[in-house]
């Protein structure tokens, strides 16, 4: 494909617009639609980025012929039905993590791709920020072995908020959103499967109906182990940092940017073509397109983590 990428994004909250941003930065691709719930705000924003083309509903955007892919940047529990309804329509598809709240829901995106040959991509954004692909490489690179992954993934949600502290319709999750991050980074830098999962959650809001916190632990196939402590309930510096422990080198991941176990900085900026790893995985997402290939992230190649995902929610339940 040679001619420009016209794309529809949905979702115009928090994380589409750190996609629009992202999109400025990349040649041969215009956003031609926005669509989300609020139209009034939805058209503001859609003013901001000269985009020209507003609704609130998905399917207005899939009728429009001009549209070769789209961006889904919308509620968790909407996630699979929507990249299913983008593949029927003929368009290739990023959806956001999570591909599913459900391992039926991924399988079911999974086969549906495989049909339609198709590009279908999820937001797995951690193999994309220049810290983490600098960490990959080592390890491609033989220099570097993992031997534990220590994750904390940090926020304070009491409440229906997005990253902008904006009220929001959805309740987010900490196992199938927060949890899958690292589920899948850990397998993919060990280049190596998960064996053993194991989870435990404490106590469930008595409003939001989720747990607020919980803790997970992994084993992969080569021996490497991870431990990850998510909460809601943290007060105090918010985010996902990774400590790489391994058998040369401490490495700590705080999104783009990445430290020694000094806190020395590494400086990461010739990793790839940006700092930014919302641009880099979108730059992949259209670059497979192009190309006429699937992407990092595939749906395909992301199934594992739902898998899993799966398996530690049935722990969960029992």
């Amino acid at each position: 494909m040679s001619k420009t990428i016209n794309v529809a994004l949905a979702g115009a909250g928090a994380f589409g617009i750190k996609h629009l941003d992202g999109i400025r930065n990349i040649d041969g691709v215009e956003v031609v639609s926005l669509v989300s719930r609020d139209l009034d705000k939805t058209k503001e924003v859609a003013a901001k980025y000269g985009i020209g083309h507003v609704t609130t509903e998905l399917s207005d955007s899939l009728a429009l012929p001009e549209v070769d892919a789209v961006i889904l940047c919308t509620p968790t529990q909407m996630h699979a039905a929507q990249t299913i309804a983008c593949l029927k329509a003929d368009k290739h598809v990023q959806v956001e993590i999570p591909l599913a709240d459900t391992l039926q829901g991924a399988r079911d995106v999974v086969t549906l791709q495989q049909q339609t040959g198709l590009v279908a991509m999820c937001g797995h954004t951690r193999r994309f920020n220049p810290s983490h692909q600098y960490v990959h490489q080592q390890i491609q690179a033989g220099a570097f072995n993992i031997q534990q992954m220590d994750v904390q993934s940090y926020f304070f949600r009491r409440t229906t908020m997005n990253a902008l502290g904006q009220a929001r319709s959805w309740t987010d999750h900490l196992l199938w959103h927060h949890a899958a991050h690292t589920v899948d980074l850990f397998a993919y830098q060990c280049g190596s499967p998960i064996v053993k999962a194991n989870a435990v959650q404490g106590p469930i809001h008595p409003v939001l109906g989720i747990a607020m916190d919980m803790s997970i632990q992994l084993k992969a196939a080569n021996g490497a182990i991870c431990t990850l402590s998510l909460s809601f309930n943290n007060d105090g510096p918010l985010g996902t940092f990774f400590r790489y422990i391994g058998d040369t080198a401490t490495y700590i991941a705080r999104y783009d940017d990445l430290f020694n176990g000094k806190e020395e900085k590494i400086d990461v900026s010739r990793v790839d073509v940006s700092m930014n790893g919302i641009e880099l995985q979108d730059r992949e997402f259209f670059s497979a397109i192009r190309e006429g290939r699937q992407p990092n992230s595939s749906v395909a190649g992301v199934l594992a983590c739902y898998e899993v995902l799966h398996d530690l929610e049935q722990q969960l339940k029992d």
